[in-house]
């Protein structure tokens, strides 16, 4: 049996009609492919149709100041991603005349853009023969062959794109590329996959040795690391607040928060309401400090949780560079933030 033709053949039959699939324009098949990294295609649709219809060509997308970027991309996370899409929109409107790289290597070479990306870029948008390998194709191949190398461990790349091209038909490797991805997003899921209705159920190894929940072998990740944000949410006699810009890299950079009081560990009404008092607001007297969430919102990143509160803080007169609610809105906010200012 080939694994190719079969696959094809499942994929035409079943593939999802999903936009950027319905074109070989580089910038919406970039677009769609830095946004599906670590996100699931159901949450990153509505972005992809706010993002081309807000910017539909990269050069609207490179004159589009930061915040404009960072407000449509708020809540898809990894906003990292956000910022070196802007920063590689503006390299190609402006020193490549708007004209994307037409090849593996030269797309690899943009900021944002890794060995995936850019085979994908390459493949679908040039049919260039350069295989695809995400976690779809590592769970595919590992079961279907039976292999035990550790994801990941960095040669595993090598060893799973050297087979994928080995099995990729040279003439046909966009087709190839979206069908192993959407295989493995559709059928060959994570966790319980329905293998009773598989098109490969006769010949994956993986399944006649009953190994399909052991693969893709993959180490445990590192160590998650606890953080504790208290945010001060402040009202003036005018109802003015204070807000700040992230600056320093890490998590959010250039989004915007309420100033912070990071902890060692969750505090108590009485700690953070004496920092409050000694080291903030100087300027105005401190009218009332209210707890708004019992409980710490926890908010789950990668490699990071973070233990979030806020609290409300009453100020006399009027804060220096204070907004109003409308204008709040507008700046580009961490989900748990512009959450919480939703619902105030």
């Amino acid at each position: 049996m080939n694994f190719s033709n079969v696959l094809i053949k499942w994929y035409l039959q079943n593939k999802r009609d999903l936009p950027w699939r319905n074109t070989t324009n580089p910038y919406p098949i970039w677009l769609s492919e830095i946004m599906l990294q670590q996100t699931r295609v159901a949450q990153g649709m509505p972005y992809f149709l706010s993002f081309t219809t807000a910017f539909p060509t990269v050069f609207d997308l490179a004159t589009a100041n930061e915040e404009e970027v960072l407000k449509l991309w708020q809540g898809l996370g990894y906003y990292s991603r956000a910022r070196n899409l802007h920063k590689t929109a503006q390299y190609i409107a402006f020193d490549l005349a708007g004209i994307f790289p037409g090849n593996y290597s030269d797309l690899l070479k943009l900021k944002g853009v890794g060995e995936y990306t850019a085979a994908a870029i390459a493949s679908f948008s040039y049919n260039e023969a350069v295989p695809v390998v995400d976690g779809n194709v590592f769970r595919v191949l590992s079961r279907y062959f039976d292999i035990e190398t550790d994801i990941v461990q960095a040669s595993a790349k090598k060893e799973f794109a050297a087979l994928a091209f080995e099995l990729m038909p040279k003439d046909n490797p966009a087709t190839f590329n979206q069908a192993i991805m959407e295989f493995g997003a559709l059928q060959c899921v994570p966790k319980s996959p329905n293998c009773s209705i598989c098109v490969f159920n006769e010949s994956c190894a993986a399944l006649q040795k009953k190994k399909v929940d052991q693969l893709p072998v993959k180490s445990k990740k590192l160590k998650v690391r606890n953080r504790y944000f208290n945010y001060l949410v402040v009202a003036d006699e005018k109802e003015n607040t204070i807000i700040q810009k992230r600056t320093a890299k890490g998590i959010w950079h250039n989004l915007y928060e309420f100033p912070l009081i990071e902890t060692e560990k969750e505090e108590n009404f009485d700690f953070i309401s004496e920092q409050i008092q000694t080291d903030y607001f100087m300027d105005n007297n401190v009218i009332s400090i209210l707890e708004d969430n019992d409980k710490s919102i926890i908010h789950k990143l990668s490699h990071q949780h973070l233990h979030i509160k806020f609290w409300k803080v009453n100020l006399n007169g009027s804060i220096e560079n204070g907004i109003n609610n409308s204008v709040l809105r507008t700046f580009p906010f961490p989900i748990v933030i512009y959450n919480f200012i939703e619902k105030e």
